[in-house]
């Protein structure tokens, strides 16, 4: 257990965290390097997030709303902010499953089941958003089962399940480590391999760890770990990003956003784990000024804290 400042500061980083490797890894797609994009960043008024970041506040504020983990409430939720604000930009999967619900009186795990010939998402939009269930149920037995709950309300295929579940470990793993102590790599890597289900993220955990371990450079374990939408193709070097830079923040998102690929969402992962080991003391004070909606996210962070408590 942590204690209770310690929570709070790591609920807040989780999900400013989160929510500003989100933000600034959209600016990164304009392919800029790390000095250009620091200087972007500081010219800008307002650091903007995209669906991502949308969607773990709808995550977040069902979970305050209901104190656990409901999935017609969740999707209801989720549904409901993307109404309200469809220009985050949002894939094709949620809109669609949105639509069938509507008109067609469809569960919201159905019409996930439905998708991609029957077969389901597995893109990595259950992951982007996890870092709520993380901190949530960082202390619980069974939050393996609560990230699938989380995740099956849009992703159905085995691959996307695993993926928001054990970076959901991850991030529950990071609140409860001391970042003024060593950082357990051994512990924490073999972790990652033990808690994944399906072989695509084992073996890809497994690679990972490898990589960081032999200190294989970004642009290569990029290639080799992957970089696409699926989420076996994009959380693996995302984690590499966090076990490569434990200790730094900044430096843990610049390695992650900018070696391409689905960069706001490589950010946005690698970035929860981040702020949830470090706390939000860990994160720039001028960029958490900047993120929009902070104080909304800031309050349902405080929430789920003292839920938790």
């Amino acid at each position: 257990m942590v204690g209770q400042i310690d929570r709070k500061s790591k609920f807040l980083g989780g999900m400013v965290g989160s929510a500003l490797g989100d933000a600034i890894g959209e600016l990164a797609f304009r392919g800029l390097g790390e000095a250009e994009l620091r200087a972007e960043i500081e010219q800008r008024k307002t650091l903007v997030y995209t669906d991502d970041t949308a969607m773990a506040i709808g995550l977040a504020e069902s979970i305050v709303q209901t104190g656990r983990l409901d999935a017609q409430h969740l999707g209801d939720t989720f549904r409901a902010n993307f109404r309200r604000e469809p220009w985050r930009g949002y894939a094709s999967g949620p809109p669609t499953i949105f639509h069938m619900v509507e008109r067609h009186g469809m569960s919201y795990s159905g019409a996930a089941r439905s998708l991609f010939g029957r077969q389901g998402s597995f893109g990595n939009g259950a992951a982007m958003r996890i870092a709520p269930v993380g901190l949530f149920f960082h202390d619980s037995p069974d939050l393996y089962e609560q990230a699938c709950v989380s995740a099956a309300v849009t992703h159905a295929h085995p691959i996307g399940v695993d993926g928001a579940a054990v970076l959901a470990w991850a991030v529950a793993q990071a609140v409860n480590l001391n970042p003024q102590e060593p950082f357990p790599f051994e512990g924490f890597s073999s972790g990652l391999v033990e808690r994944a289900r399906t072989p695509a993220i084992r073996d890809k955990m497994t690679l990972l760890r490898t990589l960081v371990a032999e200190d294989v450079p970004p642009p290569e374990a990029a290639e080799r770990l992957g970089r696409s939408v699926a989420v076996h193709e994009s959380l693996p070097f995302a984690l590499y990003a966090f076990l490569r830079h434990p200790k730094s923040f900044e430096e843990c998102l610049f390695c992650a956003i900018l070696n391409g690929g689905d960069r706001d969402t490589l950010g946005a992962m690698a970035c929860a784990v981040s702020g949830a080991y470090l706390g939000v003391e860990a994160i720039p004070q001028t960029w958490r000024e900047k993120l929009e909606n902070r104080q909304y996210i800031e309050e349902l962070a405080l929430k789920l804290a003292e839920m938790n408590s």
